[in-house]
């Protein structure tokens, strides 16, 4: 059972990043979407999409590998910092 909820709260960010590629996609053919008035704004929306789409899925990945201690010694934390 964890391990559906674990997938799917991967699968969310992963389907925000690829719409963000479509978005910025959309916007180098010049098709605009609905709800923005500019490719430029289009394009923005999706650059942001993918990188928040892509820096949650990372930073859930690092966190599950340091819990299991499976990260070089750069990444690992400091024990008086968190």
């Amino acid at each position: 059972m964890i391990r559906i909820i674990a997938l799917s709260i991967l699968v969310i960010p992963g389907i925000l990043a690829v719409y963000g590629i479509k978005l910025m996609r959309d916007m180098v053919f010049g098709i605009l979407q609905s709800p923005f008035p500019f490719l430029w704004l289009q394009f923005i929306c999706g650059l942001l999409f993918v990188l928040i789409g892509i820096g949650f899925i990372a930073g859930f990945i690092l966190h599950r590998d340091r819990k299991r201690n499976k990260v070089q010694d750069k990444f690992k934390q400091v024990e008086g910092k968190k």
